[in-house]
This record gives structure tokens, C-alpha cells and sequence, in this order.
């Protein structure tokens, strides 16, 4: 059915309006940490934000009080997941992974990409992206938790500190 009444769009309009301002008013009092760059628990967190927004938005079923209190309780939740994982390696163990080293020195790690599910032809598209033309100059290239190349040129005191806590299969 294309159009029912000027009621259930009106309806739509308001529910939305007003789920959309809890929705952001929600996410800016949980902090920037919400909207970080995606890992999968970020990644989840969001769709099912969205879910429930298209929910309230669209589901008779589904009363606006009840998606603003969703949203309450999932960004609540993620809130306190993420305060638990910056003190708790455990937690932090059980929502991130780890970074993992997929080229060194020249050298592609090949059971790293093998395990990580990455080609050689995307590490040479990053080091690309990154700007640079010889293998020669890349130190290090890591896959980050959330799913993006870093591009490490080399370093003049042959530093290597900033992958310390990068996983090297």
C-alpha cells in the first residue's frame, strides 16, 4: 500500500523526530567513546542502535518511550563495558583483539595474513595509500582491532616501540 493516512505519516514524523534527538542527546551524554572507530563490539552496538531506531520509527508495536529506553540501556551497557575493558585486561581481552603485525622488514608474515584473512594485494594497497613506493621504506604494516592498516615507515633510530603491543604470529 503506497498511502494509508496523513495520521500514520504524521505519526512517523514525530516519532522520528523525537527518537532521532534522544538518539543523539543519549550518545553525546555517554561520551566520545560510543562513536569510536569500530571494533566488533562497536560494530554491533551500532546496528543495534539503528535497529531499534528503525523500530520506533516505523513498528506500531514499539512505543517511543520504550525505543528511548533501549537506547538507554544499550548505550548504558556499552558505557559500562568499555569503563571495565580500560581497567580489566580480561574485559578487554573478551571485546577487542589484539593488533596483529602483517609485514616486517620487508617481509610479508604470511601466516599472520593467512590467520587474519588478508591478502597481500590489500597490504600493498594501504602501503599505497599511505603514499609510499618502496617496500624498502616500510618497517611495519598492522592490521589494527578495528580492521585498518597501519603503515609504519622506517624510523631513523630503528625504534620500534610503538608496536609493542602488536601480535606477531
Amino acid at each position: 500500500m503506497f498511502f494509508e493516512d496523513w495520521y500514520a505519516l504524521l505519526q512517523v514524523f514525530v516519532s522520528a523526530l523525537i527518537a532521532y534527538f534522544a538518539l543523539i542527546i543519549t550518545l553525546r551524554i555517554s561520551g566520545k567513546r560510543t562513536l569510536a572507530k569500530w571494533n566488533a563490539f562497536d560494530f554491533v552496538m551500532t546496528i543495534a542502535l539503528g535497529s531499534i531506531l528503525a523500530s520506533v520509527i516505523l513498528i506500531d508495536d514499539v512505543s517511543l518511550s520504550e525505543g528511548i529506553l533501549a537506547f538507554v540501556i544499550l548505550i548504558t551497557f556499552q558505557y559500562i563495558i568499555t569503563w571495565l575493558s580500560v581497567r580489566i585486561p580480561f574485559v578487554r581481552k573478551l571485546i577487542k583483539s589484539n593488533p596483529t603485525l602483517l609485514f616486517n622488514k620487508g617481509e610479508f608474515i604470511n601466516d599472520a595474513l593467512k590467520s587474519q584473512r588478508v591478502t597481500q594485494s590489500e597490504v600493498m594497497a594501504a602501503i599505497r595509500e599511505s603514499g609510499i613506493l618502496s617496500l624498502e621504506d616500510v618497517e611495519a604494516v598492522v592490521l589494527e582491532t578495528d580492521g585498518s592498516f597501519s603503515v609504519m615507515g622506517k624510523s631513523e633510530n630503528n625504534s620500534r616501540t610503538a608496536l609493542n603491543d602488536v601480535e606477531s604470529e
